[in-house]
């Protein structure tokens, strides 16, 4: 059936662009949606401190006059400066079971980064690692973590067939939540507990966290400097990561290592909301938040969201320290299972981490890339 691709413009077009994602999903079991009021101010340079080195193009797809696919085109200036490329980026891609419209969609994107002076479009990927990244090829059957895609089994099939391959993969491992420590962890937990200069430090209220924001991020902008795709964070961008996550943020599974009084490691974990983001429909008010807090409350399922580690600190326990202390907590909330998120698939120390506490690979999505 024939179909057109029109550029964005407007409020009226702006929010079909929000709201597509709920009407194609309607009915998909495991599909999460959004805040729509966070997504519009996702899309609105004045709200979206990340936005500020990048340019965007937003495309729709229409069928009958109906919306049936969406796509964001971007190009992070400053990231192609510092490591001296020419991409452009695609996110925000969804459309209804239709390989043509899908293929319009990122030919649209294809064509704006050529005309940019682009060599090669990736994605989906948004303007920071922090944004959901990665198209789901495998785990169909388990919730995702909040902060990834979840899409139809037939995206990535269409992704193929449109000329993309593999840039990276991601995986996320299950790990199930022990009634009991095994005793060689809490041996080693007590042992580096007891070092001298080293001081695990838990949290049972958000005002104690503030002080720990910068340090936390300027150690992630550090040990996360030689990983794909990664751009540090300035402080003005720490500062609204903060201000977006702190609402949802649970002190009890934020775990921070410091040493002599420097920040040397830290892991953040976020109770899983999905059920609480289904039944909010897209909309906080007037009922949206109370759902999403009372499954926050109730959840069985942790979702790590950030962790990082010093360099110089690799390989003296201290993820052990923080492990055992996040399954402590977990334990203690009533959590079953912990969800990795998005791992690196050749980031064998992290995998190494993950897999010597139990961890299973469950899920795993892919970056894409084609040349133009």
């Amino acid at each position: 059936m024939p179909h057109m691709i029109v550029a964005v413009t407007g409020k009226h077009q702006l929010r079909e662009f929000v709201q597509l994602p709920a009407r194609i999903h309607n009915g998909h079991k495991l599909w999460v949606p959004g805040i729509f009021q966070d997504d519009l101010d996702y899309l609105d340079p004045a709200r979206n401190r990340f936005s500020v080195n990048s340019e965007t193009v937003l495309y729709m797809a229409y069928q009958n006059k109906r919306p049936v696919g969406r796509i964001m085109g971007l190009i992070n200036r400053r990231y192609n400066e510092t490591q001296h490329e020419k991409i452009a980026r695609f996110t925000l891609f969804d459309c209804i079971e239709d390989v043509e419209i899908a293929r319009s969609l990122l030919q649209a994107v294809e064509g704006w980064a050529a005309d940019r002076g682009m060599e090669r479009v990736v994605g989906p990927k948004g303007f920071s690692n922090l944004d959901p990244q990665g198209i789901l090829i495998e785990g169909f059957e388990f919730e995702p973590t909040m902060s990834a895609f979840y899409n139809f089994e037939y995206i990535p099939k269409y992704m193929e067939a449109c000329g993309y391959f593999k840039q990276v993969d991601y995986v996320n491992y299950h790990i199930l939540v022990p009634q009991e420590m095994p005793a060689v962890y809490e041996k080693v937990y007590t042992r580096i507990s007891h070092r001298r200069g080293i001081r695990l430090i838990e949290f049972n209220d958000k005002k104690k966290l503030q002080p720990y924001i910068l340090p936390v991020f300027r150690l992630m902008n550090d040990a996360y400097r030689n990983i794909h795709g990664f751009l540090a964070f300035d402080d003005d961008e720490i500062r609204s990561i903060s201000n977006k996550f702190m609402p949802v943020i649970n002190p009890n599974f934020v775990k921070v290592v410091e040493k002599e009084g420097e920040v040397m490691a830290f892991v953040l974990g976020i109770p899983n909301m999905n059920d609480g983001f289904r039944k909010a429909r897209g909309r906080l008010f007037p009922f949206g938040f109370l759902h999403i807090l009372r499954s926050a409350k109730s959840s069985k399922k942790l979702d790590l969201l950030l962790g990082a580690i010093k360099d110089e600190c690799r390989g003296q326990g201290l993820d052990v320290l923080m492990g055992v202390a996040m399954i402590h907590s977990a334990r203690e909330l009533g959590i079953q299972y912990i969800d990795s998120n998005q791992e690196l698939e050749q980031n064998h120390k992290v995998r190494a981490e993950m897999e010597r506490v139990g961890g299973k690979v469950f899920k795993r999505s892919r970056i894409y890339q084609k040349e133009l």
